[in-house]
């Protein structure tokens, strides 16, 4: 494995200072670099015939679930009385 500061971009995103790997070694490693880069938090990049071609970045952390739906949800001020607009019955 290399690291290299390479100056080119990625899908718009600037590379530098990033793990890059080879695609070959990259197949021959994959899981164990799958669990160094969700240990460590940071990007690899994975090219072929030195180009970048891939990144395989980290998970974000899972959201707190308490709160997530937090104003999410209409409500009407009163569900208990009746509707007072007209419909027809279903025949």
């Amino acid at each position: 494995m290399t690291i290299a500061c390479d100056h080119s971009r990625i899908e718009g995103q600037p590379v530098t200072d990033s793990k890059q790997i080879g695609a070959g070694e990259f197949k021959s490693r994959c899981l164990k670099l799958l669990d160094e880069v969700a240990d460590t938090r940071e990007p690899l990049i994975i090219t072929k015939h030195g180009k970048p071609v891939a990144q395989l970045v980290p998970m974000p952390p899972p959201g707190e679930l308490f709160g997530a739906l937090a104003g999410s949800v209409l409500h009407e001020n009163d569900i208990i009385s009746p509707v007072d607009a007209p419909w027809q019955p279903m025949q």
